[in-house]
């Protein structure tokens, strides 16, 4: 079947461009005289990301099943405390497509049909995707022209003679930003380390029901979405990488939030390669290099450009999404004004951007800590001394420039807590890991710079409200099932 839906031939025919509002018509068909195929299928759902005021992409991968293998062979997950640096402690015996969560891929064509309505009835559609081997078999569609601060439905289908079968389509939604001068109230959500073996439940992390319900604009996931190394089976090869992908987001729980929430994708160390990563290194077969290859596929954002980014949501709020691992000096570097994990360009990026803006609320998501405390052992963030030259410059010029109205909201870190730090006074919240059975490796309380501190998984919630000029931000830490743990707040009149 495989070699039949490789030499089968299509056609695109399209009455108007996509975007600036136009609607399109566009018809995706099977030459005459070609069987009708049980597939290709979408088991990883869709997904929503780099969701501006007037622009978004939506991801999908055609997949040969219409779930993921639910009855493969499962990997025993690593004994904990138990460590083999630069081996597999699992030797795999069937091929990956034979595991417990694997969705192997299908290739085909699927288009997109978008619209404010729910039904669809004012749908614009888009021309059709070429899903093949060269890029995983996933489709993105970059689209234009959208309405700001409107919740647009879509659906991802995937052609054939008869029409779409309706068991091959998917349906998600996601809403746009406000315009930039628009004052409004809005909710997100940041989220950040999340183990296979660790999730808690067979469907997937409980974090993902617990932030669906709260309703966010948005979400940002800001790395360690999988574990290469420390989750069998350890990603020594670019097949295995790409299986840790499949295995994890085509979890129930997983799928149902990406379609119905936009969000916005960073990396760090465990999504790329190993542990405290940085260019130039190798985890068997599988290259840094590849590492970046992979996530840019897998994550719903644009495949050209810089990965640090800012995106804003109205008049009061601008988030920066910062890049951790792509410019890096090596951890092992001593300390000094040439060694970085943010690179010269973006850290010009960075100053010059919140010093351009007029958000009332400026928030940085960085997936690692700016402020800390740390453990002693570490040496791989801006928190620890081993890249204290650069974490001072960054705070002191935070301080110096934005001083009320900056916070950072930090991954990578496995517990909970808002610290502040003492020379700065800058405010940090760290998410936690995505499962209490995730949760741990904290250095304890710190009485000089935490407000809060708390070994448990979680995510963290963000509210913005605003009442004529005075506008409210609102952090709010809640545990796995959504309560709230801690909660910190301020005001400012707003213009």
């Amino acid at each position: 079947m495989k070699s039949n839906l490789t030499r089968r031939a299509f056609v695109a025919r399209s009455t108007a461009a996509v975007g600036g509002g136009l609607v399109a018509t566009t018809v995706c068909q099977l030459s005459a005289g070609a069987a009708v195929s049980a597939g290709p299928h979408q088991a990883m759902g869709t997904r929503a990301g780099e969701v501006t005021d007037t622009t978004a992409i939506v991801w999908t991968r055609l997949t040969a099943a219409p779930t993921r293998n639910n009855s493969g062979v499962v990997v025993p997950p690593r004994v904990k405390g138990k460590k083999k640096e630069g081996k597999q402690e699992s030797k795999l015996t069937v091929p990956v497509e034979q595991l417990e969560g694997a969705c192997p891929g299908a290739p085909g064509r699927v288009q997109l049909r978008y619209g404010t309505r729910e039904d669809l009835s004012d749908a614009t559609t888009t021309e059709c995707g070429v899903a093949s081997a060269e890029n995983d078999f996933i489709c993105e569609f970059k689209l234009a022209g959208l309405k700001p601060a409107t919740v647009y439905h879509y659906v991802s289908e995937i052609p054939s003679p008869a029409g779409t079968p309706k068991e091959t389509a998917f349906h998600g939604k996601f809403e746009t930003a406000p315009a930039p001068g628009a004052p409004g109230n809005l909710r997100f959500c940041v989220m950040t380390c999340q183990g296979y073996a660790d999730r808690g439940h067979a469907d997937g992390h409980h974090i993902y029901p617990a932030m669906l319900a709260l309703k966010p604009q948005f979400t940002c996931l800001t790395g360690d979405l999988v574990y290469y190394d420390s989750n069998e089976p350890r990603a020594v090869t670019e097949r295995l990488a790409r299986y840790h992908w499949e295995r994890m987001f085509s979890l129930p729980r997983l799928v149902e939030f990406n379609r119905n929430i936009g969000c916005y994708w960073l990396k760090d160390d465990h999504d790329t390669l190993s542990d405290d990563s940085w260019p130039g290194m190798k985890a068997g077969e599988l290259t840094f290099a590849e590492g970046q290859k992979i996530f840019r596929q897998q994550a719903p954002m644009n495949d050209d450009g810089p990965s640090y980014r800012t995106i804003r949501w109205g008049r009061d709020l601008q988030v920066w999404l910062s890049e951790g691992r792509d410019f890096r000096s090596p951890n092992k570097m001593a300390d000094g004004p040439d060694k970085t994990i943010w690179g010269a360009e973006q850290k010009a990026w960075f100053k010059r951007t919140v010093k351009e803006s007029n958000a009332t609320w400026k928030v940085l998501v960085s997936p690692t800590p700016f402020v800390g405390p740390d453990r002693t052992n570490k040496n791989d963030n801006h928190s620890n001394a081993g890249f204290q030259h650069e974490g001072d410059e960054l705070r002191g010029w935070i301080k110096e420039n934005v001083p009320e109205h900056f916070f950072v909201i930090t991954g990578d870190r496995h517990w909970q807590y808002h610290s502040v730090h003492p020379d700065t006074g800058l405010n940090e919240f760290s998410v936690g890991a995505a499962s209490d059975e995730h949760a741990g490796g904290t250095p304890g309380f710190n009485p000089a710079m935490h407000k809060f501190h708390l070994v448990k998984g979680g995510f963290l919630s963000v509210t913005l409200k605003r009442e004529g000029r005075q506008s409210r931000i609102l952090f709010e830490h809640r545990d796995v099932l959504g309560k709230v743990v801690y909660e910190f707040s301020a005001s400012r009149i707003a213009s």
